[in-house]
């Protein structure tokens, strides 16, 4: 039976850059882009305690992260810290983890990606914890497609430079990875991609857990998820956008 999605691909291609009578979001610094893309993705799932850790790596080479202190949902644009290449803090007053390190190799690694992010989510971290690759049952759960990983040698926290130079190399080409018995990875070239990303992994991961406690499903092949998947360029059309107005109607001391 052919999959028909409610957005196809042709569609999305044809959105243009619209905001419509009124701008989408107001003028956000970089700054207070991370520190709703941390509130956003808290909610998704990406909130065990004070683990996790963002990076964003701007034109000049510079990167952005999140502090080690603060868990995602307090976090705002004055607690985002500035790094150079190797991770040394430039700007800012709180510390950085020391698992940054896998940033730093990936960084160097891929030059496509400009945005790191991992956590010990709770949907897609029940999957890397059962070291097993969630199948894809629904359109939401194919927006992206492409090879996920499992990254199954864990050896601990990525503190160690060959640790995480090791899981950096693994990762390849891919958009995104489990890591066996420690949580979950996505890359992309910007925040709005890689936002989708994330939101895409968490919904494919919970679906595949529900229909596992009740007997299983009918998964999609490949082929009919390479059909679904959004051209991703710029992820889903104004869904980062209206994820973001949520969390400011929440704290609009995000932005501060």
């Amino acid at each position: 039976m052919q999959v028909i999605p409610g957005i196809d691909a042709q569609m999305i291609k044809q959105f243009a850059p619209n905001p419509g009578r009124k701008p989408l979001l107001p003028e956000l610094s970089e700054q207070a882009q991370v520190a709703l893309m941390c509130r956003m993705l808290f909610r998704e799932g990406w909130n065990e305690h004070i683990a996790g850790h963002i990076t964003y790596r701007l034109s000049n080479g510079t990167m952005l992260t999140n502090p080690w202190e603060l868990s995602w949902d307090e976090v705002t644009a004055s607690d985002i810290l500035t790094l150079d290449e190797s991770g040394a803090i430039i700007s800012g007053e709180w510390n950085v983890t020391p698992a940054l390190g896998l940033h730093v190799q990936l960084h160097k690694l891929r030059p496509d990606v400009n945005v790191i992010i991992h956590n010990h989510a709770r949907w897609s971290g029940l999957w890397a914890n059962m070291h097993r690759v969630p199948p894809v049952y629904d359109q939401a759960g194919a927006y992206v497609d492409g090879p996920l990983p499992l990254y199954n040698e864990y050896d601990g926290t990525f503190e160690d430079e060959d640790k995480s130079l090791a899981a950096a190399k693994a990762l390849g080409g891919a958009k995104w990875a489990l890591l066996a018995n420690h949580g979950s990875l996505v890359v992309g070239k910007d925040l709005r991609q890689a936002h989708l990303r994330v939101a895409t992994l968490e919904w494919r991961s919970q679906r595949a857990y529900e229909l596992e406690q009740v007997g299983g499903g009918v998964p999609l092949t490949d082929e009919q998820v390479a059909e679904i998947a959004l051209p991703d360029a710029h992820g889903f059309p104004f869904l980062w956008e209206a994820m973001a107005r949520r969390e400011l109607r929440e704290d609009p001391g995000i932005v501060d």
